[in-house]
């Protein structure tokens, strides 16, 4: 009924091993039991609803009792360009009868020749009952030509609905809320940490906080001497998820009773603002905020009616380039990427000749002691450049205000698959995996 398309300029045995969850807690939808077999009533509407906080789900069309269309809500946008981003998307399903198998149709995705759905990449599904979000098998997800869509690309999901009495959730990646922020925040600020001080730094459009974490001991911060300092940012595009599991993760780790974090702390000034656009994350968008603009496109001249959130974190960073007593020796823009495997970093390139040398020696640095570290870090997708589309986003804006001190990168982090350097599996990454990434940035 369903099959991925080949006709593909993609290497399938490259990675044709993919490493599943072996307690995946859902039934599956190809069975041959008689038993499971139902009568369906084929009049029976399943429900839709995405009106919840980042979910997106524009309309449910109802091809027949076991097949449905969804599209997904495009993203704002300010360029004219009528469909916008349509990646991220997150639902619930519910009334559905026990056993009812259905075919889920994602019909309008925007990247649907992701390199990554033909190697096995799916979305994630939870249920009220079985809370905790898993990847669903790669046999139940296909990427395909439709006929009956005009021979356009579509991701296909097929179900089945094993309890009449639990709701269903679909997702294209796990989603990280703004209010689930907040709480971890209020959380870590209740720990009361003497090393640990959460400030406020603005508001968004729709007047959502934007938060800023200060980590450095006390003793570290009172010494006389020149003070390096560390900032990180993230979640500028509000359907990276990844990105915030991750630097979740890093802050964890820096708080932690760690020997290596003590010793970070003991000698860093790090300044972390953990989500750059709540607006777009609220409302499910994908990658722009609630005014349409892409924020890591405007950092060159960011606008405070416009652009807030990046204008005050603009303001920020830059206040500690005119002080003496702080060296800004490293910026990282956290993001998650949709075609590629594993962790991987751009950097920037040196504009002059003269410290070219030592310049470049600086920026590959940190990318390189990454890969000495993290074993699901690619140095072979690392990329140093100055690419004209890449112009206003954070990496490539500070790194040309900035002293040559101070190296700037943007840290990507797959949505999907990380490889496994020994068996050359494709290791779905989970949230815990998320979380884990952020010790070897540091």
């Amino acid at each position: 009924m369903l099959s991925q398309d080949n006709n593909s300029t993609f290497n399938y045995g490259t990675y044709n091993k993919i490493r599943e969850d072996k307690n995946y807690p859902f039934v599956s939808p190809f069975f041959l039991d008689n038993s499971k077999l139902n009568k369906i009533n084929k009049n029976n509407e399943l429900i839709f609803n995405a009106n919840f906080e980042s979910g997106n789900l524009d309309i449910a069309q109802k091809y027949s009792y076991c097949e449905y269309d969804l599209y997904i809500k495009p993203d704002p946008s300010t360029n004219n360009n009528k469909q916008g981003h349509r990646v991220w998307f997150y639902f619930q399903i519910k009334n559905a009868e026990r056993n009812q198998r259905v075919i889920l149709n994602i019909v309008n995705i925007s990247k649907a020749k992701m390199a990554l759905y033909r190697k096995g990449a799916t979305p994630v599904v939870k249920s009220d009952k079985r809370p905790k979000w898993v990847r669903l098998p790669k046999d139940t997800v296909f990427l395909h030509r439709s006929n009956r869509h005009k021979k356009n690309y579509i991701l296909s999901i097929a179900f089945c609905f094993d309890d009449p009495d639990d709701t269903y959730y679909f997702a294209f990646s796990f989603p990280y809320t703004y209010t689930q922020l907040q709480n971890y925040l209020k959380i870590l600020e209740e720990q009361n940490f003497p090393f640990l001080k959460r400030s406020f730094i603005g508001y968004s459009i729709e007047k959502k906080r934007i938060d800023l974490l200060t980590i450095s001991n006390i003793e570290n911060l009172s010494k006389p001497r020149k003070k390096k300092m560390v900032c990180i940012t993230s979640r500028v595009h509000p359907g990276e998820s990844p990105s915030s599991y991750v630097c979740e993760g890093l802050i964890n780790f820096l708080v932690s009773n760690d020997p290596i974090a003590k010793i970070l702390r003991d000698n860093l000034i790090f300044k972390i603002i953990p989500c750059l656009n709540p607006d777009g994350v609220y409302h499910g968008n994908y990658r722009t905020c609630t005014l349409g603009y892409d924020l890591n496109r405007n950092w060159l001249n960011p606008q405070i009616n416009l652009h807030p959130t990046i204008y005050y974190a603009k303001k920020l960073i830059l206040s500690f380039k005119d002080k003496e007593e702080i060296d800004l020796n490293i910026y990282i823009d956290i993001h998650a990427h949709s075609t590629l495997m594993n962790g991987f970093i751009y950097g920037n390139v040196p504009d002059d000749d003269e410290n070219k040398y030592n310049s470049t020696l600086s920026t590959i640095s940190f990318p390189t002691l990454f890969n000495t570290k993290a074993k699901d870090f690619s140095l072979n997708n690392t990329i140093y450049n100055k690419d004209p589309v890449k112009a206003g986003t954070g990496r490539r804006t500070l790194g040309e205000i900035l002293d040559d001190n101070s190296n700037c990168y943007t840290l990507e982090v797959s949505f999907f698959f990380q490889t496994d350097p020994e068996t050359n599996e494709c290791v779905p990454y989970t949230i815990e995996k998320c979380n884990y990434k952020n010790k070897y940035i540091i």
